[in-house]
């Protein structure tokens, strides 16, 4: 327990298990100019930054592994970060895509910082992006449904312009119907077209004015002759 609690939180310098082999690959190998400047933990949001290792650790492996993932998330949980070491140490999970992988960890430690909540300007990008495609799609959607209920609007008013039009047409024909029917069975054209039936009319006539002469003239008879 005495030796657990001397190698806690000691540096590489300090403890006696490190060999020589980590400084010789400190100075051995290369890494970039990022790794030079300093983050502070205390300014990163770290609960939006594990999604990206889990999800990264997965692209670079081809697989899902959270063993590497937990391991490379708990690098950032240590009071004095070094990316120089945190691509050393996980270089034996990550091999070659160590170098990608701590690079670009680092790059979003350094925005982040600088960041108003501690979130990488990356991600703040990236979600406004998300929400203006979400946007745009719910827009095309609704655009799709408007133009959809436009044709089947223009269709019903076609629908009863056409039906409009059918009782238009069938009122105009019955009309033209009855206007002829009347025309054909009037009097003046009844009379030319039978002179049979105009010349009956005028002996009826005739007869009813001779009937009421021979009244007229009974009728002047009887007030002249005298009375008994």
């Amino acid at each position: 327990m005495g030796d657990a609690g001397f190698f806690k939180g000691t540096s590489a310098d300090q403890d006696s298990r490190f060999s020589n082999k980590e400084k010789k690959l400190l100075k051995t190998m290369s890494f970039p100019p990022e790794f030079d400047k300093k983050v502070d933990m205390k300014k990163v949001n770290l609960d939006v930054i594990r999604p990206w290792i889990a999800n990264k650790v997965t692209e670079l492996l081809g697989f899902e592994d959270e063993v590497v993932a937990d391991y490379a998330a708990s690098l950032l949980e240590e009071e004095n970060i070094d990316p120089k070491m945190m691509q050393i140490n996980l270089t034996g999970f990550l091999e070659n895509n160590a170098k990608v992988f701590v690079k670009e960890l680092w790059n979003l430690l350094l925005s982040a910082q600088n960041s108003v909540g501690g979130i990488p300007a990356i991600f703040i990008e990236q979600k406004k992006e998300e929400l203006r495609k979400k946007r745009e799609r719910e827009e095309a959607k609704r655009a799709e449904r408007d133009s959809v209920m436009e044709t089947i609007k223009r269709r019903r008013n076609e629908e009863m312009d056409d039906l409009k039009e059918e009782r238009k047409s069938r009122f105009d024909h019955r009309s033209r119907s009855r206007e002829r029917r009347r025309k054909s069975y009037s009097p003046s054209r009844s009379r030319s077209r039978s002179p049979r039936r105009h010349h009956r009319r005028h002996e009826r006539d005739s007869y009813h004015s001779r009937h009421d002469d021979r009244h007229r003239h009974r009728e002047s008879r009887r007030r002249r002759s005298p009375r008994y």
